[in-house]
């Protein structure tokens, strides 16, 4: 598949697509006769992937060396997981943190709704 039709189906840009491959995120795409990137559709599974590390905040740093490791093959696994289950740990720690909030956001606003008798709130 072309870039474009990668564009496309991925939502990455053409820009992105050839940073990715810069540095080492994406594998460079073979070249067809005319020297356009020929890219195999497998490529979608792993950009979904990568996407899915963006948006649990993943830092590129650590996406690089996930990616370095999936290219040295299954030998990696067991360090592949591991970086993962660090990720895990700190994804589901945020995610405390935004329940926290949200309840506290929960609880202010269900104050201002129970404001009958015209009492003003402070935001301790």
């Amino acid at each position: 598949m072309k870039i474009g039709e990668l564009v496309k189906r991925s939502g990455l840009s053409a820009h992105t697509i050839r940073y990715y491959e810069r540095i080492g995120l994406l594998p460079y795409a073979d070249r067809d006769r005319s020297s356009h990137r020929d890219y195999d559709t497998s490529i979608l599974v792993w950009i979904a992937f990568l996407e899915r590390l963006k948006v649990t905040g993943m830092p590129i740093s650590e996406m690089l060396r996930y990616a370095a490791l999936r290219q040295l093959g299954p030998a990696t696994e067991g360090e592949r997981r591991a970086l993962l289950e660090a990720h895990r740990h700190r994804v589901r720690a945020h995610l405390a943190n935004l329940q926290s909030a949200l309840a506290a956001l929960d609880t202010k606003i269900a104050g201002y709704s129970d404001d009958i008798a015209g009492t003003t709130h402070n935001d301790t």
